[in-house]
């Protein structure tokens, strides 16, 4: 049998659990699995692009499980009603090929996503940082400013979008932590100056330059999750030179992060190196640092890990048919058998 968890599954789980709890264990899940690096089985994501948007496969694996998530990007999509990213996962058993989860992930990717920034944060911020910029407003910000009240303990968010609506919406949303003090800034500029940590989650398919280098300050961390297909930018090239850069695997951010801009030789250091202490996230307190993220398929493994966890935890979803039962595994013929079909139907 296969767990199924739908969107109401997974609503239901998370407030349960609480959202910063979720954040909280996920983003366990996600170090311990960077901590496994060399045990996956990794490659780019496969995608399809058309010019309103993407269509990708993001699939991974180790010895014991299989995950993919079949995820979407198009901006012009809340113009008709729909959201930019929507997406759903499996997880399969390696031994057999037997698909163990089936699931929602548009809100699993949102909380994984603000999980792995706010844990890439706890590596290349500094320590004491309190303040925040949040550039863009949309579905994925709530997540990331809980996030990294959570992890890191961030007091004070500055907020801008181009749609002040959506700083609205965001302020409204996280209205229940008073903790947080949010101030909506009149730009870009503004709402970075004296920050901590700058991030940057826009939607435009666009080569945008969001973070210009004057506004960039000396010991910020950059946090650049928008950028995350060809042809998809955020920050100027002349930052990117300048930072160190942390991305989640290279092989695919050269193709969809901010140093798509680079040349092919220019230095980055993977996420999994930090976390292993192979590398240092921050080298001193003066040092610019971008975590370059796309988004990458060992986090969503983590994310569906914990959903079929805590799912069997609080007994929550339930399982189905997605492959047949035979009491002859050579005989799948059977299935179409008149008697067969009807006990079926009768038994649903």
């Amino acid at each position: 049998m296969t767990r199924y968890i739908d969107v109401q599954d997974l609503a239901r789980l998370v407030n349960r659990k609480g959202l910063p709890t979720c954040l909280a264990e996920m983003a366990e899940y996600i170090r311990q699995d960077y901590l496994r690096w060399h045990d996956f089985e990794k490659c780019p994501r496969l995608a399809n692009h058309s010019p309103d948007g993407v269509i990708e496969l993001m699939p991974v694996s180790d010895a014991s499980l299989y995950a993919f998530k079949y995820v979407n990007g198009h901006p012009k999509n809340t113009h008709n009603g729909l959201l930019t990213v929507m997406a759903f996962g499996a997880l399969g058993d390696v031994d057999t090929g037997a698909p163990v989860l089936l699931s929602e992930m548009t809100l699993t990717t949102a909380i994984r996503t603000a999980a792995t920034s706010a844990l890439a944060a706890r590596y290349l911020a500094r320590k004491d940082s309190k303040r925040m910029a949040l550039i863009g407003n949309g579905s994925q910000s709530e997540f990331q400013a809980i996030a990294f009240h959570t992890l890191l303990g961030i007091e004070e968010i500055r907020l801008f979008d181009i749609d002040r609506a959506a700083s609205e919406k965001l302020a409204a949303n996280l209205a229940g932590y008073p903790q947080l003090k949010l101030t909506t800034a009149a730009s870009v500029a503004d709402a970075v100056r004296g920050s901590d940590i700058v991030t940057t989650v826009t939607a435009d398919k666009a080569y945008a330059t969001i973070l210009t280098p004057e506004m960039i300050e000396p010991g910020m961390h950059l946090n650049a999750v928008g950028g995350d297909c060809p042809g998809k930018t955020e920050l100027h090239r002349e930052i990117v030179e300048r930072a160190r850069v942390i991305v989640e695997y290279e092989p695919q951010s050269r193709i969809e992060g901010e140093i798509q801009q680079m040349p092919a030789d220019s230095p980055t250091t993977e996420f999994w190196q930090v976390v292993e202490g192979i590398a240092a996230g921050r080298e001193s307190a003066e040092q610019v640092t971008l975590f370059d993220s796309v988004g990458f398929a060992i986090e969503d493994y983590s994310a569906l890990r914990y959903v079929l966890d805590v799912a069997k935890a609080l007994d929550i979803g339930h399982d189905i048919n997605l492959v047949p039962e035979l009491a002859n595994p050579k005989d799948l013929f059977a299935l179409l058998q008149p008697a067969a079909v009807e006990r079926k139907a009768s038994a649903a």
